[in-house]
Order: C-alpha cells, then sequence, then structure tokens
C-alpha cells in the first residue's frame, strides 16, 4: 500500500466513494465448483512461467487458501467425530485410468483435462429408508464414500503450497467457514492482526456476524488475491445502523432478520459497508448476527459487521477455542500499544531460541550467566573451572586462542534484511571505518555474505562498500539461503579440534531468522542473531563475550584502542547513501524491468463478427457450462470421439478443470434466446457460410477463418452467480468483445481479468435503437492511453459509425486488460 493510499483512508470523509485502494485480505476461502478451476489455473500459469523462462515451482497462494468441499450426500458429520482437521495433502501418485477416462491422476503430476469434480460423488449408495426412501446417514457409507473423494483428489492439489483442503462431507462452505476456518484474530510469528476473507460466493458475509471483514468477488479477482494481488475496491461509505431495545417475546429471530433486511432496502445500502452498534446488538445471538450479515446480498450491501464483544467472546468459547486464545484475542482487540521509541535498544536474540532477545549492553553477563545454568534453552552448564579455559590453534602460519564465546561463524545474509537497505549499507559503512582504522577478522573465522538478490550486491558496489566487506571476509557466497539452515562450508580442522578438545562454547552470528542449536554447524552450540553490521562487529571482535561500551574491538597500527561507537556509521551517513546510490538504483532497475515486460500494444478489432446477438438479463448460467451435458452437445461430441459413453458423460461441474469440455459448454444452455435464431436454442449463425450451428462449432470456423468476435448484448449482462467461465468460456472461444447496455459488475470485473473488452452502449442507446442487425461487421480502435471510461467509435461494415464507453472503471483493470487479462500479468510477473 502506498502513503497515497493510506491519506485517501484517512480522509474519508471527504475521498469516500471517489478513490480505489488497494485491500489485502489475509486468507481467501474457495468453494468446490470454483476452486478447482482456481487450481487449474495455478496450474496452466506454472505452464507459463515456465515457457516464459521462469521459475514455475514458484507460482504458489501468497496468503492463506482453503478449499471446502460440497456436502458428502451419503450424509454423516465428521463434527462428531471430534474437531475437525483440514486435509493437508500429502504427495501420492495414484495410476493412471486410461487416457479415455483419467481424472487427472497421471505420473503427469499435472492437473488433467479430464480432471474429475471435487465435490462429492456417490460411489456408494446409502441405505434408503423403506418408509421414506429417503437416504439414512450410515458411518460405514459416509467414509467410503470420503475414502474414494480422497483417492480421486489428493493429486491435484499436492504440489501447491499454502493450500488447505476440507475433506468431503464437512458441510458447506459458509458453514465451515463459520465453524471452524475463522480466526477472528489471526497470530502468525508472533504478529497479531485481524481476521480478513474474500471468497468466490457472495454469502462469504456470513462471518461478518463473528467480527470478521469479509466478501463474496469473482472467481478471478479471488485468483489474483491468492497470487499476493490486492482487491481494488472503492473506499467505502460505511452506514452505521443502531439497533435499541428488545423485541418482543412472540418475534422469532427470523423475524428479526427479515425486519432489518426490509428496512435496509428501503434505506438504501447498496455498495456500503454497514456496521451495526448499540444497545440491541447485545440481545442478537451469534446465529442471528450471521444470519443477518448472511443476508447482505438480499439488502445490497457490500458486506455488513458487527464489532466482536463478549457474545461473540462466549461464543467462541463453546466453540472450541481455548481459554489462552480467547485472553490474546480479547487483549488484542482492546489493546491501545503506545511504544516510546526512546525505550528500544540495540539487541541480539540467543543463543539458541530467535525470541530469546538480549540488549546489547547485556550481551557479556548474558552469556557467562548461560555457561553457568543448566541445559536449556538459556543454559550450558560449563563447570566454574572450566569456564575460563583457552585452547590455542595454528591456522596459516599463526597462532590464535579460541575460549567460551569465540565467533567461528559469522554470516551476513540479506534474505530477511533485503526490504531495508539501510542495514546493509550500514554493514558496509561500519566494514569501510573498520579497515580503515586497521582492524581485521581473523581468517579461521568463516564469514560469509549472502545478498537477497542481485539488487543488494548492486548497491553495495555502487555505493563502494562491498570491497572493504570482501577485505573483512565477507565475500559474496551466493544469493540462495546458505548460513541460516546449514550451509555453512566446513570449519577447518584447527578449530573443530581445538572446540572438542577443550569442550567449547563457540558461537555463530547471522543476520538471519532462525539460531536453533545445531543449525549453523553441529559443532556450534551458541547462535546469536544479530543485525548485518553487529555481524561484522562480532566478526572483528571475535567473540561475544565482550562489553562493547567498555572493552574495545581492536587497535589500529598506532596501539590506539577502537571501541564500536568509533566505527559505527551515524543515520545520516546511511540515509545519504541510501538516497543517492540504492534508491537511484532500484528505480532504474525497476524501469528496466517494467519495459522488458511491457505489454503488447492494445491491437484493433477489425472486422469482428457477431456470435452472439442476446436480450437483457443474461445470466452467468447462460453463458457458464453448468448441469448435464446433454448428449446432442458439442461436449457430449467430444466425449463420445474420446471412447466415453453417455452414462460416462457425469456434469459441466464435473469437468470444470477440462477446458476442451468447457469451452464446447460455454452459452450450451437449452434456454439461451439467440435473435438470430429466433427460439431458444444453444445455436448460432456462422455468417461467412449461413450455416446454423452449435455456439463452439461457428466460433471455431470464425477462429479459422481468422475473424475476431463480439457478443452484442442488452441489460445487466452477466447477472447472477459468480463463474469465472463465464468470462473463460468466450475467451476460448475468440471472444474479443462484449457490447452491452449494462453489465452485473463481478461478471465485468471477470471480462477485464480474462482479457476481454467490456464496450457498453451510451445512456439511452442499444442494439435496437442503432438499428444494428448483429449481421454486421464491426471495428474499433484503442487509443494508445487509456484512460477508465473513455469514449471509442465502432465503425460497422454498413457505414454506420456509433460511440461506446470502455466500461474500465480504474488503471488497475486497464493495466490488466493490456497485459491480455490477469493470468498473463502474473505469469510476466513470475518470469
Amino acid at each position: 500500500m502506498k502513503k497515497e493510499d493510506v491519506m485517501n483512508i484517512l480522509d474519508w470523509k471527504t475521498k469516500q466513494s471517489n478513490v480505489e485502494v488497494p485491500f489485502f485480505p489475509a486468507r481467501v476461502l474457495l468453494q468446490d465448483f470454483t476452486g478447482i478451476p482456481a487450481m487449474v489455473d495455478f496450474a496452466a500459469m506454472r505452464e507459463a512461467v515456465k515457457t516464459l523462462g521462469g521459475d514455475p515451482k514458484k507460482v504458489h497462494p501468497a496468503c492463506p487458501t482453503d478449499l471446502t468441499n460440497a456436502p458428502n450426500p451419503g450424509g454423516g458429520d465428521l463434527q462428531k467425530a471430534g474437531k475437525l482437521s483440514p486435509l493437508r495433502v500429502q504427495p501420492k501418485k495414484l495410476p493412471c485410468r486410461g487416457q479415455a477416462t483419467c481424472r487427472g491422476s497421471c505420473d503427469s503430476g499435472e492437473l488433467g483435462r479430464n480432471s474429475g469434480k471435487f465435490s462429492s460423488q456417490i460411489e456408494n449408495t446409502p441405505i434408503l429408508c423403506p418408509f421414506h426412501l429417503q437416504p439414512v446417514p450410515e458411518p460405514e457409507t459416509v467414509l467410503k464414500n470420503q475414502e474414494v473423494e480422497f483417492g480421486r483428489n489428493r493429486e491435484r492439489l499436492q504440489f501447491f503450497k499454502n493450500v488447505a483442503v476440507i475433506p468431503p462431507g464437512t458441510g458447506t462452505a459458509h458453514q465451515v467457514n463459520l465453524e471452524y476456518l475463522s480466526r477472528v484474530v489471526f497470530e502468525e510469528k508472533d504478529l497479531l492482526f485481524p481476521d480478513s476473507v474474500v471468497g468466490t460466493d457472495s454469502h462469504i458475509t456470513m462471518v461478518n456476524g463473528l467480527g470478521i471483514l469479509g466478501w463474496g468477488v469473482g472467481g478471478i479477482e479471488t485468483e489474483a488475491v491468492m497470487l499476493g494481488l490486492p482487491v481494488s475496491l472503492t473506499l467505502p461509505e460505511v452506514v452505521g445502523c443502531e439497533l435499541t431495545g428488545s423485541s418482543n417475546p412472540f418475534v422469532t429471530s427470523i423475524d428479526v432478520v427479515l425486519g432489518i433486511t426490509k428496512h435496509l432496502r428501503q434505506v438504501g445500502v447498496a455498495g456500503k459497508f454497514v456496521e451495526f452498534f448499540g444497545s440491541g446488538v447485545s440481545q442478537l445471538s451469534i446465529v442471528d448476527r450471521t444470519t443477518i450479515a448472511n443476508m447482505c446480498p438480499e439488502y445490497g450491501a457490500i458486506l455488513s459487521f458487527f464489532p466482536v464483544d463478549n457474545v461473540t467472546l462466549k461464543h467462541l468459547e463453546h466453540t472450541g477455542f481455548d481459554k489462552a486464545k480467547l485472553e490474546s484475542m480479547e487483549a488484542y482487540l482492546k489493546a491501545v500499544i503506545q511504544i516510546n521509541l526512546n525505550s528500544i535498544v540495540p539487541s541480539v536474540s540467543g543463543p539458541k531460541r530467535p525470541q530469546d532477545r538480549v540488549a546489547l549492553t547485556d550481551m557479556k553477563s548474558d552469556f557467562q550467566a548461560c555457561l553457568n545454568e543448566k541445559v536449556g534453552f538459556k543454559g550450558f552448564q560449563i563447570a566454574a573451572e572450566k569456564q575460563n579455559d583457552i585452547v590455542s590453534i595454528h591456522y596459516e602460519g599463526s597462532e590464535y586462542k579460541l575460549s567460551h564465546g569465540s565467533v567461528v561463524i559469522a554470516a551476513v545474509i540479506s534474505c530477511t534484511n533485503n526490504c531495508n537497505p539501510s542495514v546493509m549499507l550500514a554493514a558496509g559503512l561500519l566494514a569501510k571505518k573498520a579497515v580503515e582504522a586497521g582492524l581485521q577478522v581473523k581468517p579461521y573465522i568463516r564469514t560469509s555474505l549472502s545478498p537477497g538478490s542481485g539488487m543488494v550486491t548492486h548497491y553495495l558496489s555502487s555505493s563502494g562498500v562491498l570491497p572493504y566487506l570482501s577485505k573483512l571476509g565477507f565475500e559474496i557466497i551466493g544469493y540462495g539461503c546458505s548460513t541460516c539452515v546449514g550451509n555453512t562450508a566446513p570449519l577447518s580442522e584447527a578449530v573443530l579440534n581445538a572446540v572438542k578438545q577443550g569442550d567449547l562454547v563457540t558461537c555463530g552470528v547471522l543476520s538471519g531468522n532462525k539460531n536453533f542449536e545445531g543449525r549453523l554447524c553441529d559443532c556450534v552450540r551458541a547462535n546469536y542473531l544479530a543485525s548485518p553490521p553487529l555481524v561484522v562487529a562480532y566478526a572483528i571482535a571475535g567473540t561475544v563475550n565482550i562489553d562493547f561500551q567498555t572493552e574495545p574491538l581492536g587497535t589500529d597500527p598506532t596501539g590506539k584502542n577502537i571501541y564500536l561507537h568509533d566505527i559505527w556509521p551515524s543515520r545520516e551517513e546511511v540515509h545519504q547513501i541510501e538516497e543517492e546510490h540504492v534508491v537511484l538504483s532500484m528505480f532504474k532497475a525497476l524501469k528496466e524491468k517494467i519495459e522488458t515486460k511491457e505489454p503488447v500494444a492494445l491491437q484493433p478489432i477489425e472486422n469482428a463478427h457477431v456470435l452472439l446477438y442476446l436480450g437483457d438479463s443474461i445470466t452467468t448460467d447462460h453463458i457458464s457450462p453448468a448441469g448435464s451435458i446433454a448428449r446432442s452437445s458439442a461436449a457430449a461430441k467430444y466425449l463420445t470421439n474420446r471412447g466415453l459413453t453417455p452414462r460416462e458423460f457425469n456434469s459441466y461441474g464435473a469437468r470444470r478443470g477440462n477446458d476442451a469440455v468447457m469451452t464446447r459448454g460455454t452459452f450450451a444452455n437449452i434456454k439461451l434466446f439467440n435473435k438470430f435464431i429466433g427460439k431458444p436454442a444453444p445455436k448460432t449463425i456462422h455468417f461467412p457460410s449461413g450455416q446454423t450451428l452449435d455456439v463452439f462449432e461457428a466460433a471455431e470456423l470464425y477462429q479459422k477463418e481468422g475473424i475476431p468476435l463480439i457478443i452484442l448484448a442488452g441489460k445487466k449482462y452477466g447477472s447472477g452467480n459468480s463463474r469465472d467461465w463465464a468470462a473463460k468460456g468466450p475467451y476460448l472461444l475468440g471472444v474479443k468483445a462484449v457490447l452491452a447496455e449494462s453489465y452485473e459488475k463481478i461478471h465485468k470485473d471477470h471480462l477485464i481479468g480474462i482479457g476481454i473488452a467490456p464496450l457498453q452502449f451510451l445512456p439511452g442507446e442499444s442494439a435496437d435503437s442503432l438499428g444494428l442487425s448483429g449481421r454486421e461487421t464491426f471495428s474499433l480502435t484503442f487509443p494508445e492511453e487509456l484512460s477508465p471510461g473513455v469514449i471509442l467509435n465502432i465503425k460497422t461494415s454498413t457505414g454506420k459509425v456509433f460511440s461506446v464507453i470502455a466500461s474500465f472503471e480504474n488503471d488497475v483493470e486497464i493495466t490488466l486488460y493490456k497485459h491480455g487479462g490477469l493470468l498473463n500479468f502474473v505469469a510476466r510477473k513470475f518470469s
């Protein structure tokens, strides 16, 4: 988030509903119907990144992602067996079932083109009640069904990190989200932050009754979040809804929910956030709150929110949150944190755990205390008479002395300091001053410099400090994980023998984030985390058993004592170097990278035919493949040609990871009314030949002829449920643009995210009012500088010229469109 975004939020009174701000949710929730296509897209991106010369293994969800399954038709409730546990998919190869029926379980390890659905299928028929002919849940049947599901789907996600799969038979996405997945307060690496979630369903808002910020977005938008990109959100207007009093004893919770819903719809809260407050809130149970929040789509708000209170905490206690977690959560939600920067002092962490912070001024006394303490996280239990032992070694023709506290490994690594060049430059400047003062590092100390990227090397070199680091032994050894994961060159035999002979507690000092005992080297028992300049300082001192305030690092050639404060660079020095070298270098490198990744210039759409001429309220059900695969459809012909019988066709939902089936199922709805045909049917006309064909067959002919396609439509194009295949399908059919009177926002976002231009008739105009038949060809050119809401001119083959709106709302959407959609944009980012 940029400073400008923060200022816009702070200035919310004047900026709301007028500016876009980026929002990074804490997690993502996928229900199974949209989840598997997302995983397929990730697999496709891996292939694209590999083609572009990048590392496909880098393509993983960047934030925690939960994928839930539909309820198991066989019944059953895993919660009866105890606390739920997300299935963390483990690698397991399954035999291929043959090309015709392979569901992606081949040894290729990729998501198969005929991927089966992840939602449950009835493999073992449950017992039917003889009186009601209704399925009776039978534990054995449930377990058999679930076992088959796990076996069928395990391989689909095994190569993605940061993804948790919730087993079949657990419950609906919203219920699992509410009962199990919700954290309310996240805790990661001792950092607390509020829970927030976006997901692929409009009723994600249900969890807002628990004090969690969440709402539904489109599948492609969700994938963007999974890839580490923000949701671009218009700064919302927050409407407060005060609840007072208590309800009549005869009024049920449903009456309350419906009453609030009716009132909010009458007031008008469309596109806004609603926050409930007041004395009446405490009268509502969590069930009431979540139901009210779940009704957001019904009263038009983006989301409604109930802040956490005692009712929430009591509910969480009843649902399994332990007491310590609840106390931490309550303290966090109530806390006002105040930090006096004067109280922060230089420190290190160790000797065995990163959380054991030691003030630099206490380092000597703390290490000596560790020698005395019994063996543990802060102790080595060295006998008092052994604590001053010294062992002499001969190394490269000179004699040195090792003792408890002697530094034998010193590593400056910037994987955890990469985003803060100041500490790396401080290390370099300290090295420069040390060399100029005549200080050296003893040669037996295993020193290394492992930058997190070439950019670090660049600014260390351009600022002139790299040669001084090298003179102290901090040579660049590479850019990957090194000392922090034990990738340290072996210590010399002289050092190893001395450590063993004296049973010495020698030390490693590194600027990483892990320092567990034995991690750097099994012979180094004390390991400290320190800032890069302190790593250099301890390497020069040769020991951690030193008080930097009173003891010198060494002496200059004249015998004068040199203390740490003599060579420590000032904040002003570091800042000046950073401004002169780092900012300039990074800007230059970023500019070069952007220029090499520039999107292809927007190509004009020339002589495009109309694939479909549609009316008002075309829903995603009309567009996206859904339901069973009709025997006469293009998808059925495809499957039949591959040896499948009709009973094996399954449904579009079952094959939503198969682009060949899903493309053929796009606009295959038997209720689709195409004005070219004049009656409901999944047909259209291929105008060059005059044939009436299945939509896919016509589109296939157009693509072979190199003819681009557009769709003409009326009002509310793309309304209904969020389905990303409603955009992917037309894209694969060769559709370059949709020209409609108005759009459902989520679907319009999907069109942009896949690379289809959303064009809109001017207010009051339509295909009918302009006298368009749909049999013309259409041509338009995009301006070099495309901007939100720009007016474009379309010329038809009949000579008619009319204006339309390029329905882009912000620069982010334009950027994605210029790159050919989100997936292409991200693939370039990883390459």
